[in-house]
């Protein structure tokens, strides 16, 4: 039997600038929070579904994060992997804002 999803605190809304990503690790997994050019937050999985490595480490351009090892990218809307060598999608999260904190269910 799988736990039901919680909110966490992620990040306070002043940690990212627009077109900005966010590394957020919790209970033994990492999440990419990233924040669009509209100003929206949004939530995946942390690693690149190529190598694993962290993609808050890459270029966030407009909707998109681009991992900075071998720069498969990802729409971090929605997770989905967008360029070789990624070709995996990524699972995206439901985020919410209450006052100054980014919250994301998990």
């Amino acid at each position: 039997m799988t736990a039901a999803a919680e909110w966490v605190v992620a990040c306070a809304i002043d940690t990212l600038d627009r077109e900005e990503a966010f590394r957020f690790d919790h209970g033994g997994r990492t999440f990419l929070i990233a924040r669009s050019p509209e100003g929206v937050y949004f939530a995946i999985d942390g690693h690149c579904s190529h190598e694993k490595v962290h993609l808050a480490d890459g270029i966030v351009d407009g909707h998109i994060i681009e991992c900075p090892k071998h720069f498969g990218t990802f729409d971090y809307r929605t997770g989905e992997a967008l360029a070789l060598p990624a070709c995996i999608d990524l699972r995206s999260y439901e985020v919410k804002v209450e006052g100054d904190t980014v919250f994301v269910k998990i």
